[in-house]
């Protein structure tokens, strides 16, 4: 036993020191938690798919990080499911969670918000025609951009998540002028996440390894799926993803690929007889996150955002790019190479989303 008496009190010291980092480590969090003060968040079309999925992942930390406390106000036209997704909320006793409000009124529930969803609206059902869905989408946004002028925070953070996306975030924007045009985006992350994937799936690696590919123009089957500047981790380094399906000289990045992306929420409601939910609210999560706290070093990433004629692509028209976000800023990615093929693409969406405006004006 003599033998092992050096060696023993060392292991115990350092079991103790390493038990106490552990602990003031832990105490220092709970601390930086009660720190800051509580961000509000508002979601619309909280009781429906998206809002059931997006506000727990909101109350538990995935959208603002796990030490910002957060207080939710949720606004839906059906006020008993709302109350019941309060009192849901309420039950699951999220740490993070400071509070919820739960209202059918559009101004109480843009009182002094800091960063909205805008997931309520009206989509398009089989009958109607164009037109008719956008005048009402006019009609609530219209409301809705209002409030948030008079109610809001005055730097909130506006994305909209209903379709058409892109064009309910511009009507937004017109009337809601006080509002700055880069406080207002719209949801293509969760294009950015399936192109993603599909990439990762058809290399046989972790999506984690893929990065930097694009979603160009509407968030429509007219959007463009872009690869061509997308990298990828291998065995043998990070390779253009370009290069690593070279083999069949791209063709399954320009036809297959773009396809499974653009189709691939119709494929999910023909599979479940609803609309994206769950991939929907994680991507909203993601938006925000990285537009708050920021992209990695290296990485952008795609949102919905006012067009400033960067690639062609008119003023005036709310249109994802490839972004990088700092200090709770977007910057448009400039300078990639844009080759025949995508500039077709590109144009293409581009020309949908000015016949979609000319429709909303309308509407007006």
């Amino acid at each position: 036993m003599e033998y092992f008496e050096p060696i023993e009190k060392p292991l115990v010291l350092l079991g103790c020191a390493y038990l106490s980092w552990k602990i003031i480590r832990h105490i220092w969090g709970v601390l930086k938690t009660f720190e800051k003060e509580p961000v509000t968040v508002l979601v619309t079309g909280a009781a429906g798919q998206i809002g059931y999925a997006l506000v727990p992942m909101i109350a538990r930390g995935a959208m603002l990080g796990d030490d910002q406390p957060v207080i939710i106000h949720m606004l839906d036209v059906n006020s008993e499911s709302l109350n019941a997704v309060k009192m849901e909320l309420i039950d699951s006793a999220f740490p993070l969670l400071r509070g919820v409000v739960a209202t059918t009124d559009v101004s109480e529930a843009c009182q002094g918000v800091s960063i909205a969803i805008m997931a309520g609206g009206i989509p398009r059902r089989e009958g109607m025609e164009r037109k008719d869905v956008m005048s009402k989408n006019v009609s609530i946004y219209k409301s809705q951009a209002s409030a948030l002028q008079q109610h809001a925070a005055p730097d909130c953070k506006v994305l909209v998540v209903a379709n058409p996306a892109n064009t309910n975030a511009l009507i937004l924007r017109e009337f809601a002028p006080a509002i700055s045009e880069k406080n207002i985006t719209c949801l293509t992350r969760l294009d950015h996440n399936r192109a993603l994937a599909q990439i990762s799936e058809k290399l046989d690696i972790h999506v984690s390894e893929v990065k930097n590919v694009i979603i160009w123009g509407n968030h429509s089957s007219t959007q463009y799926p872009d690869a061509s500047h997308a990298t990828a981790k291998t065995d043998r380094g990070e390779k253009r993803v370009t290069e690593l399906f070279a083999d069949d000289n791209n063709k399954w990045l320009q036809s297959e690929f773009i396809a499974m992306v653009q189709q691939r929420g119709a494929e999910i409601i023909k599979a479940r007889k609803q609309s994206s939910a769950l991939s929907a609210a994680s991507a909203v999560c993601d938006h925000i996150r990285d537009w708050v706290l920021g992209t990695p070093k290296g990485t952008w990433v795609s949102m919905g955002v006012y067009s400033d004629g960067s690639y062609g692509i008119p003023p005036g028209l709310m249109y994802s790019f490839p972004v990088t976000c700092k200090n709770g800023e977007w910057s448009i990615v400039e300078g990639l190479k844009i080759d025949g093929f995508s500039r077709e693409k590109m144009d293409a969406s581009a020309r949908e989303l000015i016949e979609e405006k000319v429709l909303a004006n309308s509407c007006l």
